[in-house]
């Protein structure tokens, strides 16, 4: 019997945000053998490129460059592979060739599990715009009228990652991720980010933040040297057969 490779899929609102808020599971599935995919809406050129720009002598083009540079580099350390939508920054904007091109991308990964934003973000607008568009697209390409033959989606469970102010974005994660092991591979994706240097040491304390939540939910007591961990909010009920 052939096993199939599982794939994960990532939809990033800008280049840099699948790195600060999933970098850690991006890593350690794609060490234990999945195929990690991210989707990058925008090189995130207008709204998330202040350092890039107070350069000086900078076009669009030239920050979309360096930007994307960025991404490859830091998805290469965390062993996922990454594709550029470029549909525009601060704004951004879908329309229906963008929803059916993220379509076909769950399509064609049939991804075992979905991260993107919170679905709610009052700082910033493109990110919940990429979970609807992300849960839009999913459930098309469930549908089996489009594209009538291919083999549809079936139910991946969606999680959103954590925002940078996740009180006003009323999140809450109900997930820890233990992402000790990879947390070296984490933090060398995230120095390839330099363009955002100021959110190095943030997304560290978030990461040690986590991992004394995660510590202390699976008890004072438990052998798991838990040091860094990534939240996630679940958007669906998890289906099981046994509740421990």
């Amino acid at each position: 019997m052939i096993d199939v490779q599982k794939t994960a899929l990532i939809v990033s609102a800008h280049s840099a945000d699948f790195v600060w808020r999933a970098g850690g599971a991006i890593a350690l599935h794609a060490a234990h053998g999945y195929a990690v995919h991210i989707v990058c809406l925008s090189m995130g050129e207008r709204g998330e490129s202040a350092k890039l720009w107070r350069k000086g002598d900078m076009t669009e083009e030239r920050v979309k460059a360096v930007r994307r540079d960025e991404a490859l580099a830091a998805a290469e350390v965390l062993g996922a592979s990454v594709e550029f939508f470029d549909i525009g920054d601060y704004p951004m904007r879908a329309d229906n060739d963008t929803l059916f091109r993220l379509a076909d991308v769950f399509r064609r990964l049939q991804p075992a599990f979905v991260l993107s934003h919170s679905l709610k973000d009052p700082y910033n607008y493109d990110h919940p715009l990429a979970m609807n568009l992300t849960q839009e697209a999913r459930i098309i390409a469930q549908a089996e009228g489009y594209n009538p033959g291919e083999k549809i989606l079936g139910a991946p469970p969606v999680y959103s990652f954590e925002p940078h102010q996740p009180e006003q974005c009323e999140w809450r994660p109900d997930v820890f991720l233990d992402i000790t092991e990879v947390w070296d591979k984490k933090y060398a994706a995230i120095q390839c980010m330099a363009g955002q240097e100021h959110l190095w040491e943030y997304y560290t304390r978030v990461a040690l933040q986590r991992g004394v939540q995660a510590k202390r939910n699976v008890g004072i007591t438990s052998s798991r040297n838990i040091v860094y961990a990534e939240g996630y909010q679940s958007l669906f009920p998890r289906v099981t057969e046994h509740l421990a």
